[in-house]
């Protein structure tokens, strides 16, 4: 009888060590390391029907077919733009996200809606009952949505070959089970061998696959960092459970664009496409309150105008304070340096607190020109005219630097309304403002935009 052989196995990064150790060698992180079962022998695999179609043979690259493949498109249209446009044949999908932030609900949502095509849905979490009664309230029941309760792989594997589904819903890949592996589900050597065979299922049989991922207490998908490797598109399902939005960002996509996001509304019958979420983020605005700027911001090809709150108070203890919500905090001290040095005011010994409404995340460097008048307007007490928004990134010599994607950025401030844009004064070259219902107000200086605002 062979005898088992065991190895410690970071569940972090998957590095493997002889012995156990406080902390990782290949990662740093501490209290990782779990002892596992390592590969006694073979026990023939994970029993497929389908045939291998994949070539074995290298073939010159001048030889090998160019034809792009024929997206799936979905109902979903959110999901559709943060895709690309679609589901890839053959092609894993992995989405990660919060306990409860709907990541089941949105693809148990797909299923109801996608009705002319086989759907397979593997929970491995819930009951069959359970999923039907969340299905009911979400939407309508039809005969193409198989739901298969199972946390063995083999038995999945075996139900897969006889239903042949269009497409394959895994929830979640940590509560899968390989018998070739002897460790508990969720374990890296676990997560790894089932992603591996989902893989080769998917590509060797045209199948596309979406698997559902947990995510640990720093916010990254659980398991090893090559499983994210391994699956062609890598999607975050992100937002505050106290907020009614979600969003879906790209983090990887082999088919298609990393900077689209998908927007949705959190409702009582599942969760509500936002086509149009500047309307959104804007409809509760109220006019003549101070500390507030609407910035017009860009999520990859689609313009949105956010509202930027700020809120500058004395200090009520020795050390100003400095929060964010929805913004980098580091940039906030960058901004609030440049307003004390190129505008003299005198922000460094009050608390400062920023906000983006709406709970949304903004990375795009142009909402800075609006965070800083949202300061300025909060310090001074002085409202700024609800028609007036700002697109420019801040430099730290205080010049307003040009962003990308301008014009678009100008006709949505145009379609919602608003009478005056600030932009940077260096973006313009080629652009005929006079083209637009909307005073485009070229800025260089950020002392230029106080001057205007403020006198």
């Amino acid at each position: 009888m062979a005898k088992t052989k065991t190895a410690f196995v970071c569940q972090s990064c998957g590095t493997h060590a002889s012995k156990w150790m406080g902390q990782c060698a290949g990662c740093n992180e501490w209290n990782t390391l779990i002892e596992e079962v390592i590969y006694k022998e073979k026990k023939g695999g994970v029993r497929r029907k389908f045939v291998d179609n994949i070539s074995k043979k290298p073939v010159p690259i001048t030889q090998v077919s160019s034809e792009d493949a024929e997206r799936i498109p979905l109902p979903d249209t959110e999901l559709n733009r943060v895709l690309g446009g679609g589901l890839v044949p053959g092609s894993v999908t992995l989405i990660g996200g919060d306990p409860g932030i709907g990541k089941s609900t949105l693809l148990l949502q797909l299923g109801l809606n996608y009705s002319s095509q086989k759907i397979l849905y593997v929970s491995g979490e819930e009951s069959a009952n359970q999923i039907k009664m969340r299905a009911e309230r979400i939407g309508k029941l039809h005969d193409n949505l198989l739901l298969l309760t199972d946390t063995s792989l083999e038995r999945v594997m075996e139900r897969i070959d006889e239903c042949e589904p269009d497409l394959v819903i895994i929830d979640s890949i940590q509560t899968m089970q390989s018998p070739e592996i002897d460790s508990v589900p969720g374990s890296v050597a676990q997560i790894r061998e089932c992603t591996g065979e989902l893989i080769q299922f998917a590509k060797e049989t045209n199948t596309p696959v979406v698997l559902i991922g947990h995510i640990t207490k720093e916010g990254n998908i659980a398991g090893p960092k090559v499983m994210e490797h391994m699956v062609d598109v890598v999607l975050q399902f992100e937002g505050d459970r106290q907020h009614l939005y979600r969003l879906l960002r790209s983090s990887k996509n082999r088919f298609g664009s990393t900077n689209e996001l998908g927007i949705y509304e959190m409702q009582g019958s599942g969760l509500k496409e936002v086509h149009d979420p500047s309307q959104v983020l804007l409809s509760q605005r109220d006019e003549g309150l101070s500390g507030s700027a609407i910035a017009a911001s860009m999520e990859g090809a689609r313009p949105m105008m956010i509202e930027a709150q700020a809120l500058v108070s004395t200090a009520a203890y020795g050390t100003p304070q400095r929060t964010t919500t929805g913004f980098d905090q580091r940039r906030l001290h960058m901004l609030l340096a440049v307003l004390e040095k190129r505008c003299g005011l005198a922000i460094g010994k009050f608390d400062v607190f920023a906000n983006m409404a709406g709970g949304i995340r903004v990375d795009d460097p142009a909402i800075d020109m609006a965070v800083l008048c949202a300061a300025l307007s909060s310090s001074e007490d002085f409202p700024i005219p609800a028609k007036t928004c700002f697109a420019g990134e801040v430099g730290l010599s205080g010049e307003i630097r040009p962003v990308t994607r301008i014009e678009q950025r100008i006709r949505e401030a145009e379609k919602l309304g608003f009478e005056d844009i600030f932009v940077s004064g260096y973006g313009l070259k080629g652009i005929e403002t006079k083209g637009f219902d909307i005073t485009v107000k070229p800025i260089k200086r950020v002392d230029e935009v106080f001057q205007q605002l403020f006198g």
